[in-house]
C-alpha cells in the first residue's frame, strides 16, 4: 500500500500544534499585546462587546457567549461520534488513508465530511478560551488545513473506487449538510462504543464546557482542555476493534 501524505500521517500533530500556536500566540509579544486581564480570552472580549453593543447585563452577555460554546461542543462532539460509529473509530485513528467502499449510512448521507465539520464546531468552542489574535489564527488554520485533507481524501477515494465515490461526491456536498438525505442508506450497523471512545476528547471538551464554564473561569477549562487531550491520547495507545464486542 502506498503510504498516506505526511500531513495525513501526522494530522494529529499538526491539530495540537495550531491549538497550542493558538493558546500561546507568541505574535503577541511583537505586538505588545501581553494578553493579561480578565477579558483577555475571547470569551471576556466576545462578552464586553456584546453587554456593550446591546446594553444587556454583563453577566448576561456572558451567559450569552457561553451558550454559544456549549452548543458548539455538544454538536461537533455528536457530528464526529455519529460519523465515527459508522465510519469506524478505527478508521477515523489510522495514520493511513484507507477507502474500500463508500460509506453511505449516518451522517454521511447528509455531507461527506461529518468528522472536519464536528472538528471545526469544536474548534470554535475552544476558541473562546484563547486570545483574540490566537483564536482568530486557530480557526483560520484548522479550517485550511481541513481543507487540505478534505482534497487529499478526495483524491484517494476517487482512485480507490472510482465512479462510485465520483457519483456521491456529485449528489452530496463536501462541508455544508443539506437538509434531507441526498443517497439512500445502505443498512450498516452503527458502531456506538468505539466511536464513543475515538471521540472521548470532543465530549471531553462538551462536557467541560457544561459542568465548569459557568463558573466562569477560561483558566479552569483549558485545564480541562489539556486533560481531555490527555485522556484521548491515551486511549489511542490501544487499539480499537473493527466490531464492538
Amino acid at each position: 500500500m502506498k503510504s498516506s501524505p505526511l500531513d495525513f500521517r501526522f494530522r494529529l500533530a499538526i491539530f495540537i500544534v495550531i491549538y497550542v500556536l493558538g493558546f500561546t500566540t507568541p505574535w503577541n509579544l511583537a505586538l505588545h499585546l501581553d494578553g493579561r486581564g480578565p477579558n483577555a480570552h475571547t470569551w471576556g472580549l466576545l462578552a464586553v462587546n456584546l453587554a456593550k453593543s446591546s446594553g444587556i447585563a454583563i453577566d448576561a452577555a456572558f451567559n450569552a457567549v457561553l451558550v454559544v460554546g456549549i452548543l458548539c461542543a455538544f454538536a461537533g462532539a455528536w457530528l464526529r461520534t455519529w460519523g465515527s460509529a459508522y465510519l469506524g473509530g478505527d478508521v477515523m485513528l489510522d495514520p493511513q488513508l484507507r477507502g474500500s467502499a463508500v460509506v453511505a449510512d449516518g451522517p454521511y448521507r447528509y455531507l461527506r465530511n461529518p468528522l472536519y465539520l464536528g472538528t471545526l464546531a469544536n474548534t470554535l468552542a475552544v476558541a473562546l478560551l484563547m486570545p483574540a489574535t490566537g483564536a482568530i489564527f486557530t480557526i483560520l488554520a484548522v479550517a485550511l488545513f481541513q481543507y487540505r485533507l478534505m482534497r487529499l481524501e478526495e483524491s484517494f477515494l476517487t482512485a480507490q473506487l472510482g465512479e462510485a465515490y465520483a457519483e456521491y461526491c456529485r449528489r452530496v456536498p463536501r462541508i455544508v449538510p443539506a437538509l434531507r438525505p441526498r443517497i439512500p442508506g445502505s443498512g450498516a450497523r452503527a458502531r456506538w462504543l468505539q466511536a464513543l471512545l475515538a471521540e472521548i476528547y470532543q465530549w471531553g471538551v462538551a462536557g467541560s464546557f457544561l459542568a465548569v464554564g459557568w463558573r466562569y473561569n477560561a483558566g479552569l477549562l483549558v485545564q480541562c482542555v489539556v486533560v481531555s487531550v490527555g485522556v484521548s491520547l491515551v486511549l489511542r495507545a490501544f487499539p480499537l476493534r473493527s466490531r464492538e464486542a
